[in-house]
């Protein structure tokens, strides 16, 4: 919604004040506690409004939104989280990939290589944005699908306290699995078995009881026709979202990723993906901020930077104690930043509380390695960011 109507809407979801609009010739009736009136043209026609807001001083539309304000938006009590489950098995080659291969044979290539160790971590960006919400108190749920070998995995998500009961197990493939072999000199070989992850499509949040009553999704990184499916239902469900199109940037086309933009409460990515999302949808930062609330974008040690209508603010990364891997810092990132949202936290602190689960995460191996106390979390976060 554009122009001074819009801008009053906006300024009032901001600050955290509940606003209705009552549009003449029908509509909804409130009691006001305070009135402000006009009009607004729709399809050629003027339309007379109201605006009944209920707080403590009616807001004008000359007044800006401030990232510093002490709400943006209702909070929520349920968080679905949707995105790739997958397991993860890495291995190390002690040589180099590079001395087996023969200039003059390659258009033939057979090799194999005995690697002296492997390591299977549980994996995919919905398990990791999930298991830091619960680590934060959350009880969110996941909506994905999973193999016939998720057994193991359901059982550590669910004493971590995250939700289960939403994904589905395709019982002919395994889960989604990346094999990854890595030399004494770090180059890489791998592969990506998508497996049950190319069932996403076959979920609904039409079948989620109770889903329209105070329900958060985000969007994260799976299978790219489920991706736009889901954003979707969510604009025609009225459900709240954030896009996070993540490595699948690459792989979307460029309506694909507009789709999932329009409707979105607000856009996540890094600074990369932010510049393939620009060059594949044709949308510039301000294009899409005129279709979301605000956009994120990750900047590994540099931080990240929070955009919102006329506004930017920089939020600085935290120092690590130590770095161990950066393997699913930003699905915690995602994870702090919906933890704010769910308790209706400005824009700012909910990146400031991203940013210190981020930090965590990269002191340990893997995306679900760390562990923390509410106690520990709030300490480092006050040490940083004061009372955010």
């Amino acid at each position: 919604m554009k122009g001074a109507l819009g801008q009053f809407l906006r300024s009032c979801a901001t600050k955290g004040i509940p606003c209705t609009l009552h549009v003449k010739g029908g509509g909804c009736a409130f009691r006001p506690v305070h009135v402000v009136s006009g009009a607004f043209r729709s399809g050629g026609a003027r339309l007379p409004f109201t605006f009944l807001t209920q707080g403590s001083r009616p807001v004008t539309a000359s007044q800006p939104a401030a990232l510093s304000s002490k709400a943006t938006s209702p909070s929520f009590s349920r968080i679905i989280v949707t995105g790739s489950v997958a397991y993860d098995y890495l291995m190390h080659f002690p040589g180099k990939f590079t001395e087996h291969f023969l200039a003059e044979h390659m258009e033939r290539v057979s090799l194999s290589f005995l690697v002296d160790s492997m390591d299977k971590r549980r994996g995919g960006c919905a398990p990791n944005i999930a298991y830091t919400l619960a680590l934060l108190g959350a009880r969110p749920s996941v909506m994905a699908t999973a193999g016939q070998d998720f057994g193991e995995y359901r059982s550590w998500l669910e004493d971590a306290g995250v939700d289960t009961s939403l994904v589905r197990i395709v019982q002919d493939k395994f889960t989604a699995s990346f094999f990854c072999s890595t030399d004494q000199t770090n180059n890489q070989i791998a592969s990506f078995y998508t497996g049950a992850m190319a069932n996403a499509g076959e979920l609904s949040f039409r079948t989620i009881e109770g889903i329209r009553s105070g329900g958060l999704v985000i969007i994260s990184p799976n299978d790219p026709v489920a991706m736009v499916q889901y954003a979707e239902e969510c604009n025609v469900m009225g459900l709240p979202y954030i896009w996070d199109p993540g490595q699948q940037c690459a792989r979307m086309s460029g309506d694909q990723l507009r789709e999932g933009i329009i409707g979105a409460r607000l856009v996540i990515v890094n600074d990369y993906e932010f510049e393939l999302l620009r060059q594949k949808t044709g949308l510039d930062r301000d294009a899409i901020l005129g279709e979301v609330e605000a956009l994120v974008v990750t900047r590994g040690e540099k931080g990240s930077s929070l955009y919102t209508a006329g506004e930017a603010l920089d939020i600085p990364a935290v120092k690590p104690h130590r770095i161990v891997d950066p393997t699913g810092v930003g699905d915690a990132f995602r994870g702090g930043f919906l933890k704010g949202m769910a308790e209706g936290r400005p824009y700012a602190t909910c990146a400031r509380i991203g940013t210190v689960a981020a930090t965590f995460a990269l002191e340990h191996m893997g995306g679900q390695g760390h562990a923390y106390t509410l106690e520990e979390f709030e300490t480092r976060f006050r040490a940083n960011f004061g009372d955010g």
